[in-house]
């Protein structure tokens, strides 16, 4: 495998990128709307049923009503933090070679070698580097030739 060498910045594009392409493949892809459906039938049985004081109830209101807006606004939330952080707006540095993926910016360093790597899975946009602690990574297609995207799939995958 030729090495291969590029740099990239962590944009708001870049991340939104990133959550865009890996939602459907990760473990929040369906939301779950049994819990504050829950939250909100027992805050309300709670004020309709008992005697007891009414803050229970609408404590359990209140937290469905926020799980549901958490799940409405999971990208723009997601955003924000990621924009928030140190890394945001920083150069990454990505190297592929003959021992791994290698990722190194200012803040953070990731060595995923080609052992490590579980699977690649191929989205529209990107790769899916899914290590085998179950760890998941986020490559654009725009970092890198196609030729380049298909050794990588091969690669891990075999």
């Amino acid at each position: 495998m030729q090495p291969f060498k590029t740099q990239f910045t962590l944009s708001r594009d870049y991340l939104a990128e990133c959550f865009d392409q890996s939602l459907p493949y990760g473990k929040g892809a369906k939301p779950n709307y049994l819990f504050p459906a829950l939250m909100l039938a027992a805050g309300a049985g709670s004020l309709i049923f008992t005697e007891q004081p009414k803050v229970l109830g609408y404590m359990l209101i209140a937290f469905a009503i926020l799980e549901l807006l958490h799940i409405r606004f999971r990208r723009a939330w997601w955003l924000a933090r990621q924009m928030w952080g140190k890394s945001a707006g920083s150069e990454v540095t990505l190297t592929i070679d003959e021992r791994g993926i290698t990722t190194q910016s200012d803040h953070t360093q990731t060595a995923l070698l080609w052992s490590d790597i579980e699977r690649v899975m191929e989205t529209e946009l990107g790769l899916i580097v899914v290590s085998k602690s179950g760890g998941q990574h986020y490559l654009s297609k725009s970092l890198f030739t196609a030729d380049l995207a298909s050794e990588i799939v091969t690669r891990a995958n075999s």
